[in-house]
């Protein structure tokens, strides 16, 4: 016996197979999108799960601040900008401390940079912390915007990145503007990057 309804005629070229027009529409809808959305995957598969846990990991994120930050840009992360404040890089000649150092040490396969606030200077910050990749001066609160893009944007060239694919990661209100500045990735506080910070 056929499939069709007693009368209807077989789709023709071109069309989708969807529900036709006739009398029961709704329920023809309802079950043809019921049938559509089992087709479609509703979970990403498990060796790209895998790998993204792995590589939220390597940037020292939880996994789901690394699939957010993913998703809005579109692509992987490559480098981590902080902020002084964020590292907790504060008084003249401040050595960050231990934890935040280990942080640092732990994070594979992207850039470490930093933009450091006065009196520190960034050569200085640098060469006292290796761990770090490249440091500028971060932007003053008396510069224009054009400024501070060009501070932003200035440390992230020198590492040959784009910006939507590094995360700046700050501890005060002017630091969240950098993200914008610099079109990145996104933005962090530094209690969300750094657990302990939270505590």
């Amino acid at each position: 016996m056929s499939g069709l309804a007693s009368g209807a005629a077989p789709a023709g070229i071109g069309h989708n197979n969807g529900p036709s027009m006739e009398q029961g529409r709704a329920w023809r809808v309802h079950a043809w999108r019921s049938a559509q959305k089992k087709l479609m995957p509703n979970t990403i598969p498990k060796l790209v799960l895998q790998m993204r846990i792995k590589r939220a990991a390597e940037l020292g994120m939880d996994y789901t601040t690394y699939a957010r930050v993913r998703q809005t840009s579109g692509q992987d992360i490559t480098g981590l900008l902080f902020s002084s404040n964020a590292l907790r890089i504060i008084a003249y000649g401040a050595h960050m401390p231990e934890q935040e150092r280990r942080a640092l040490e732990a994070v594979q396969n992207a850039s470490k940079l930093a933009l450091v606030h006065r009196p520190n200077i960034p050569e200085a910050v640098l060469a006292a912390h290796p761990v770090l990749n490249d440091a500028g001066a971060a932007p003053r609160f008396s510069e224009s915007w054009s400024e501070m893009r060009a501070r932003v944007q200035d440390v992230m060239r020198r590492q040959g990145l784009p910006g939507a694919s590094v995360v700046v990661i700050g501890d005060a209100p002017l630091e969240s503007e950098w993200s914008t500045a610099g079109r990145a990735a996104a933005y962090l506080t530094a209690s969300e990057y750094f657990a302990h910070q939270s505590a």
